[in-house]
């Protein structure tokens, strides 16, 4: 009993210390591009980038409604100061004037940058127009605003360079902000932190929520997000609320189908340690071979750590009343062993796909299943107790072992059933693979609706399509993007687009700026125009010095670059369009609103390659694709793997026949039966398929395993009754989730486990004798 007691201490000391370990070493990513394999094209290279880093991911769309619309424009304005001091947030918008657009260094460089000097010259003409009109201003509401803007700035440069960069489909200015024709406040967020780091967007979200929350007279107002940031906070947290409730619910079930197959709470509990430290040591081991975890490694690889549970389920049903569990674990351990080494070898397909985040997923679930499975053979046989409850006598199961060996089993069973997968296959309709990871989403439709009227509203970037321009430089791009923009312009014209973003309109290239900056006058010319222009008009002499003074200091003032740009929250939403790859530089266009397709892709005609419309879907398909394909060729590799183990463990052709072969079977009969429902195979039913042939090989490696002992025989069932039980209690809960993900994996899982418990008795070589 000592003895036993020590075991125990030390046991849980050693899960005691992994724990503290993890504690200490775990730390969880939440990037999703880490289970998305290597891009191998340009095309996939870019996706991944913009999907994670790109402008369009990192835009949170905001509507304010529930008040008066001057109510609703103060929130806005109010929101909208708090958030522009706020490191979270690169880019406010609402469509207010907003004179610290322009960094106040910066603003000597307005006429390199306004387009004005391309068309007018700053002379007596212009100005006086100009100074003519400010005077008509000056009488107007917008009088307050002027008056400070004036000196400086009397042609007004700022505003015209603010509505140049303002979206160029805006909606309806109301009390000086946007409104949606619903009566919302609107504005865009542009967040610091990738689309793809859900933990930063929902820093992001909360940010946005308490700095409306603590505006005067918030109450009563709702505040409602949309965008890509958004969308993955929703989806994680309806993936943690559903695994949630589901993982409670299967805990309780579980236990309470051990309770009632054992009758024994202390054997319960113990049987709980090898599951433990298979987890404990998994992550344990995922911390040692890499610098994060993603978080959903930790979730898929609990899952999949659900093949372990069998190990000590097995050692209970099968301990003979009297016998030492010692004894029974060491006639088990041949099979189990066999079982052990097989899940493990289809785990390395998940290792071999080349994919971070299915390398952790390996790494995990394999080490895990060693992890458990010997600790199942050497630590837990030593610490059950001594006298057992021998479920071979239990009368049910004399019934049920009857009942399964008197079932008729022809040989043309397999060939039965390979004949209606083939027929099924052939009958099924609709695409065999699911390559449109939109489809997956498990967002409502009432959500999806809202983001696609905001983002109309607001003429937000469409999620779709980029225009790519490529050149050796920065300034190459930027020329690029000059020469293209009249042929833009005109596409605008005939509407096959409603915007069309390209990086010059924040930034012309520096040909362009010292053009503009050779067209300003000196001092001396400026001021007699000035002087002729104000000639009778009720302007102090000296009011516009400020003017002449931004002028002089532009006719020297170095051209403006990126690098010095990219200071400023302009310069921020530049730089995500301008992007260095391989020693060349690529330069982004947003595109909203697509109406005409082919128009959009003819801007790339006759500029040898440099520009091309890059479509995201395609390219996320062909992503699909590939991982598909590498997930396909490791599995193909393990099946290989796992059909010598089989046969050398086994020393039998006909042996491994009869494990290997209703396996396959079910495998294949789960995606016959999916099809023929209209299910369209995406790489998560893949992941569950292993797993469910992970399982079935269990049952099958047991029923073949025939001892001429009736009552080994009646053990051998009642272990895979509580395996298949407990399986389906797990996924078939999954299967009921409105999560896509969940309900493919739940779905497939229950299926296979289903077909695999059946298939392996029909064709287990015992069964067919009396």
């Amino acid at each position: 009993m000592r003895a036993r007691a020590t075991l125990l201490l030390a046991w849980l000391l050693a899960l005691a210390g992994l724990g503290w370990m993890v504690s200490q070493r775990l730390h969880v990513s939440t990037d999703l591009r880490s289970f998305m394999p290597a891009p191998t094209t340009p095309d996939q290279r870019l996706l991944m980038e913009q999907v994670g880093e790109g402008p369009g991911s990192r835009l949170l769309l905001l509507s304010i409604r529930g008040q008066s619309d001057a109510r609703l424009a103060a929130l806005s304005q109010g929101l909208a100061a708090a958030l522009k001091n706020d490191r979270r947030y690169s880019q406010v918008l609402n469509g207010s004037f907003d004179l610290g657009a322009l960094d106040a260094s910066l603003l000597p460089y307005r006429y390199l940058l306004s387009p004005t000097l391309d068309t007018q010259p700053l002379d007596e003409a212009y100005l006086a127009d100009q100074l003519q009109q400010r005077l008509d201003d000056l009488s107007s509401p917008a009088a307050s605003l002027l008056k400070g803007l004036l000196p400086r700035d009397p042609t007004l440069e700022v505003l015209k360079l603010a509505e140049l960069w303002a979206p160029a489909k805006s909606p309806e200015l109301r009390e000086g902000v946007w409104f949606s024709p619903q009566g919302e406040a609107l504005l865009l967020v542009q967040t610091v932190a990738a689309g793809f780091d859900p933990g930063a967007q929902q820093q992001a979200i909360d940010g946005i929520r308490h700095a409306i929350a603590a505006l005067p007279g918030s109450a009563g107002a709702k505040l409602e997000l949309s965008g890509p940031g958004y969308f993955s906070v929703v989806v994680g947290a309806q993936t943690r609320h559903q695994a949630d409730w589901i993982g409670r619910i299967s805990t309780v079930g579980f236990v309470a189908l051990l309770l009632l197959a054992y009758r024994s709470v202390g054997s319960l509990l113990l049987s709980a340690l090898p599951i433990a430290s298979a987890a404990l040591a998994g992550i344990a081991a995922l911390t040692l071979a890499f610098p994060a975890v993603h978080g959903i490694t930790l979730a898929f690889g609990f899952t999949l750590l659900g093949v372990a549970q069998e190990y000590p389920i097995r050692v209970l049903s099968h301990r003979r009343a009297g016998e030492d569990a010692l004894a029974s674990v060491r006639a088990l351990w041949p099979l189990l062993l066999t079982a052990i080494a097989s899940a493990c070898i289809a785990y390395l397909a998940f290792y071999a796909s080349g994919v971070n985040g299915l390398k952790q997923l390996a790494v995990f679930t394999i080490v895990g299943l060693l992890v458990a499975g010997f600790s199942t053979r050497y630590l837990l046989p030593q610490l059950l107790p001594r006298r057992v409850r021998d479920v071979a006598g239990m009368r049910w199961l004399m019934r049920a072992r009857s009942f399964v060996d008197r079932l008729p089993r022809p040989r043309w069973i397999p060939g039965v059933v390979a004949v209606a997968i083939v027929a099924m296959l052939a009958l099924a309709r609709g695409p065999f693979w699911q390559d449109n990871l939109a489809a997956l989403t498990p967002l409502p439709a009432d959500l999806l609706q809202h983001d696609a009227r905001l983002r109309e509203a607001l003429g937000a970037p469409d999620v779709r399509y980029l225009l790519v321009l490529e050149a050796p430089t920065e300034q190459g791009v930027l020329a690029l993007s000059e020469q293209l923009q009249p042929r833009v312009d005109a596409l605008l014209a005939r509407h096959a687009v409603d915007a069309l973003e390209l990086p010059s309109r924040y930034l012309p290239s520096v040909a362009v700026q010292r053009a503009r900056q050779a067209k300003l006058p000196d001092r001396g010319t400026l001021q007699h125009a000035l002087d002729e222009a104000s000639r009778g008009l009720p302007f102090r002499a000296d009011l516009f010095r400020p003017f002449a003074d931004d002028v002089q200091a532009a006719r020297t003032l170095p051209p403006l670059t990126p690098q010095r740009y990219a200071q400023t929250p302009l310069g921020q939403r530049l730089a995500a369009m301008l992007v260095e790859r391989d020693g060349h530089w690529l330069g982004l266009g947003t595109v909203s609103g697509v109406h005409d397709v082919a128009a959009l892709q003819a801007l790339g005609t006759n500029t040898n390659g440099t520009v091309r419309l890059l479509d995201l879907k395609a390219a996320s398909e062909s992503l699909v694709v590939d991982y598909r394909t590498r997930i396909l060729q490791a599995l193909l590799a393990a099946a290989v793997l796992l059909v010598l183990t089989i046969t050398f463990a086994l020393r039998s052709v006909r042996r491994t026949w009869h494990v290997l072969a209703p396996m396959t079977l079910a495998t294949f009969l789960v995606l016959a039966v999916e099809r023929v429902a209209g299910i369209e195979i995406s790489l998560f039913h893949l992941v569950a398929l292993i797993l469910a042939g992970g399982l079935g090989l269990h049952y099958a490696l047991f029923f073949e395993r025939d001892t001429g002992d009736p009552a080994e025989q009646r053990r051998t069932l009642h272990a895979t009754l509580v395996c298949v039980l407990s399986a389906l209690l797990v996924f078939g809960m999954l299967a009921w989730a409105t999560i896509p993900v969940l309900r493919a994996i739940g779905l497939t899982v229950s299926l296979g486990v289903a077909f695999h418990f059946c298939l392996s008795i029909l064709m287990a070589p015992h069964a067919a004798e009396d």
